[in-house]
């Protein structure tokens, strides 16, 4: 893997390099820049997998650069570093790969490069779907879904299978070590205690896979048994594909917002949200993103065309599956005052009230606050 690295800071762009050179060998540090200027050159010749771009540079926006980037070298990754939150919905304009905030952490690093190595391998291997695929449901819980039937909710027969599962699933293609599995799901056990129960698990999960007719998902043992693969075959992953759907939209126009329409609300649910697997929360933060992003572009898009109904439908789609989600409540507000109906207005902020004030306790932002104080002085 061909690797980039781009920070206007020398000491952290050097930190950066040590880090990615002392736990992968395989990856290759084509060139470093701390001049934002030099990149384009840069990437045209050197033609690299990957970048690992900051963000907030003083002479360049690295969002911009990121965009050029992308046009002159085909199929390159982008994985942000920024100090700054605020960056990350943006940063998903582009579908950076993944972020990373600083300073950056290992554990951190080393799971932005294990999804860096997924993609680039997800990319070489790729070929077109089989009409006759059977799917892999993520969206709220773990389905099955052959074709033409519906999905099947999985019945497991044990937590621990189905987390297991889950857990190779999102590793999947890669060998997880026996340790980390062990310690997933016996955290309080000694190991020598827990490597028979773990045979049995794996032995539910192929069991349960047979039983579901998925007998084209391996998990296949590593040398000694000393780790884990999951193979899903010809199957397909939903949130693999819904992902790959909304980046090919393109622009969000009259000719494409149908489109838009039908992909984002194929987003039927957060990610495994049926289970609290800690491990799980930066997928569904990423896919969250990635949605909600879009679902503010669409909302724009309706208002700006006036269409202020669509616009109120998207904002009460986000509002459903999202109820913590405080922009979706100012957003509604706004549009149903330009509409004249006070009394949705009173509605949206009593349940923002409510919903993050009372249930989550959570403060309001002062912006919303002072633009319903003001609304309520011109509303009499």
């Amino acid at each position: 893997m061909r690797v980039l690295l781009v920070d206007d800071e020398p000491l952290a762009l050097t930190g950066l390099r040590m880090a990615i050179e002392s736990e992968f060998g395989d990856m290759e540090i084509v060139a470093a820049y701390s001049n934002p200027t030099e990149v384009i050159a840069g990437a045209m010749e050197h033609g690299p997998d990957v970048v690992f771009l900051d963000i907030h540079m003083p002479e360049i926006d690295g969002l911009k650069l990121a965009r050029q980037l992308q046009a002159i070298v085909q199929g390159i990754e982008i994985v942000f570093i920024t100090s700054y939150d605020q960056y990350a919905i943006r940063a998903f304009e582009l579908y950076a790969l993944d972020y990373i905030m600083k300073p950056v952490e290992r554990q951190r690093l080393i799971q932005t490069v294990m999804r860096v190595k997924e993609k680039l391998n997800w990319k070489g291997s790729l070929k077109p779907p089989k009409p006759d695929s059977a799917w892999i449901c993520c969206f709220d819980r773990i389905r099955f879904r052959h074709p033409g039937m519906e999905s099947q909710i999985v019945k497991w027969r044990t937590s621990r299978a189905q987390e297991l599962f889950a857990y190779l699933l999102l590793h999947r293609n890669r060998t997880v070590s026996r340790s980390s599995l062990l310690e997933l799901l016996w955290p309080d056990i000694e190991e020598t205690n827990t490597v028979q129960h773990l045979y049995t698990e794996i032995y539910h999960v192929r069991q349960t896979l047979k039983r579901y007719k998925m007998d084209m998902i391996s998990i296949q043992a590593g040398e000694l048994e000393a780790g884990y693969r999951l193979d899903i075959g010809e199957a397909r992953v939903d949130t693999e594909a819904w992902e790959h759907t909304v980046k090919q939209l393109g622009p969000l126009d009259a000719s494409t917002v149908d489109a838009y329409e039908r992909a984002l609300h194929s987003y039927e649910g957060i990610y495994l949200g049926q289970n609290d697997y800690v491990w799980a929360e930066h997928e569904r933060e990423r896919l969250r993103l990635i949605w909600l992003y879009n679902m503010t572009r669409l909302s724009e898009f309706y208002e700006q065309h006036g269409m202020q109904d669509k616009a109120i439908q998207v904002n009460r789609r986000v509002q459903d599956l999202y109820p913590e989600e405080e922009a979706c409540y100012f957003a509604l507000m706004k549009l149903f005052d330009s509409i004249g109906n006070k009394i949705e207005v009173e509605e949206q902020y009593l349940l923002l009230r409510t919903r993050l004030g009372s249930e989550l306790e959570l403060p309001i932002g002062a912006h919303i606050v002072r633009w319903y104080e003001q609304w309520k002085l011109t509303a009499v």
